[in-house]
Formats: C-alpha cells, sequence, structure tokens
C-alpha cells in the first residue's frame, strides 16, 4: 500500500505578475475565506518523489510527471492525503502508462478536461477519495454556465424560426388581402452569423512520460 497524495497549486502562470497576484487573492477569499473554491492545478503524488498531472501540448500525450511541489508553471499552496492505495508499484506504472494514451495533449479543455479531471481520474483508478469539489469547482461551474447559455441559444434560434414561419403566413395572408391575390414577394429573415466560442487552454509542460519512463527516485515505478 502507498499513501495517494493531492498538491495543489495557485494557477500563476499568465505571463503578468498583476495578473498572478490577482489570481492569488482570488484564491485566498473564496477559498481561504469563503471554502468555495477558486483557481488551482492539482497534481497526484503516488510511489516515490514525482507528481504526475495533465496539460497542454501540440503532440503526444498530456500526462507529465516533475518532482513533487515542484512545478515551475504555478504557485505551490498545500497537499493532502486522499488515502492509500491498494495497488502495487507495478499496477500504478500501468494505470500511468494506459492514461498517457487516454489523455493527448490536444485534448486539454480549461473547463471540461483539465488536469484536476485527470487527477479525478487518477484517483478512481488508485481506488481513492476524488479531489474535494473546490479544488474544480470554478471549472465545473463554467462548463454548467456554458451548458446552459448553449441550450438557451437553441431555444431562442428555434423560436426565431417559428416567428419567421409565422411572419410569412402572416405576409402572404395580408397581401391576399390587400392585392385579392395570393401572390406576392416572400421577405427574407436576415442571416445569422455562426462564430464559435474560443476554447482556453492551460500553458504547455513538457510531456515527461516516454516508453518505460519511470519516476527518477529510488522507488522507480517500473515497466
Amino acid at each position: 500500500m502507498a499513501e495517494v497524495i493531492l498538491h495543489i497549486y495557485d494557477v500563476t502562470n499568465s505571463g503578468s505578475d498583476k495578473t498572478n497576484n490577482t489570481i492569488v487573492h482570488i484564491n485566498k477569499i473564496f477559498k481561504d475565506r469563503i471554502g468555495l473554491g477558486g483557481i488551482f492545478h492539482s497534481a497526484i503524488q503516488v510511489y516515490g518523489d514525482d507528481e504526475w498531472s495533465f496539460g497542454f501540448c501540440e503532440q503526444g500525450s498530456g500526462v507529465f510527471c516533475c518532482p513533487s511541489r515542484k512545478n515551475p508553471l504555478y504557485t505551490y499552496r498545500e497537499f493532502m492525503v486522499l488515502g492509500r492505495t491498494n495497488s502495487s508499484i507495478f499496477k500504478v506504472n500501468q494505470i500511468l502508462h494506459e492514461l498517457s494514451r487516454e489523455w493527448p495533449g490536444t485534448s486539454n479543455d480549461l473547463l471540461s478536461k483539465n488536469c484536476n479531471h485527470f487527477c479525478d481520474e487518477l484517483c478512481e483508478r488508485l481506488g481513492v477519495q476524488k479531489l474535494p469539489g473546490w479544488v474544480n469547482r470554478f471549472a465545473n461551474t463554467g462548463d454548467a454556465a456554458i451548458e446552459m447559455a448553449e441550450n438557451t441559444a437553441l431555444r431562442f434560434k428555434q423560436a426565431k424560426t417559428e416567428i419567421v414561419s409565422a411572419s410569412k403566413v402572416a405576409y402572404r395572408f395580408l397581401v391576399g388581402v390587400t392585392s385579392g391575390s395570393t401572390g406576392g414577394d416572400n421577405p427574407h429573415p436576415p442571416r445569422n452569423s455562426n462564430s464559435g466560442s474560443p476554447r482556453f487552454q492551460s500553458a504547455c509542460f513538457k510531456n515527461l512520460i516516454t516508453a518505460g519512463a519511470k519516476p527518477s527516485n529510488s522507488s522507480e515505478i517500473e515497466t
């Protein structure tokens, strides 16, 4: 058995000190004072001194490892023990290789498939509790808001189509009444401009998993 440790960072990789300080301040207010959550990066440590997480990269797996508590992209915040896994070091190595294939770097999405979602998946396979809700609450809330907005937009579009159809019928009726005929040009509804909303992606971190990769410590994960 081995402890499964969750490492949490403030997301301070914007490239702007002002923005980074603002994020740290937001996290202090919404997590420390209110208990709602914040903007966090997470990673899982199990067997050895490395932590495992997920991020964007243009090629290959988005799963990577680095020395625990020392991810250079973010500001370390805290850790917590999520439990002890019954999986052997060999089984954990197998799980990590499976995840490295299932989580390509290009699939990273800030709201629906980020590092926190990856850590949840890893914890589930290790048989320990998932991340506390506050760690990824902002992403979950944002994802729900986007879904609601998309549903609202779809309903509005459907309603608009029905209104346009009704207008055409009314127009033909009025033309027929005033001119005594059923002819007349059909009005053309304005064209819609469909523009996709941009997807935000987390910073790219060099993928450290290769075929046969092992944690760099005495308790290596063997293939």
